[in-house]
């Protein structure tokens, strides 16, 4: 499968460090509750449509470019039960 276990809420990190935001105050700028956006810094909680269009509009970014990261790290930790017959697919 993909291999990219990089959790959007690293790139989040990364980026509110960069830009020296809180966490609370991207909560507070974006109407988000802070448990929300300390679950995705903590990784336990994925980017939902919802969120990525609030960090999108307000990173200057797409949404789609925060569902990409997600999905890609979804892709990266799925281990299907009958892989044997997804890899029999031709």
């Amino acid at each position: 499968m993909i291999n990219n276990p990089f959790h959007p809420g690293i790139f989040l990190q990364e980026l509110l460090e960069d830009m020296n935001i809180t966490a609370y105050r991207l909560a507070k700028d974006t109407f988000m509750p802070a448990t929300r956006v300390g679950d995705i810094l903590k990784q336990r909680r994925s980017i939902t449509p919802d969120t990525a269009i609030r960090l999108a509009k307000y990173f200057g970014m797409t949404a789609a470019y925060w569902i990409n990261l997600q999905s890609s790290y979804d892709l990266s930790k799925c281990q299907p039960e009958h892989i044997e017959d997804i890899r029999a697919i031709v």
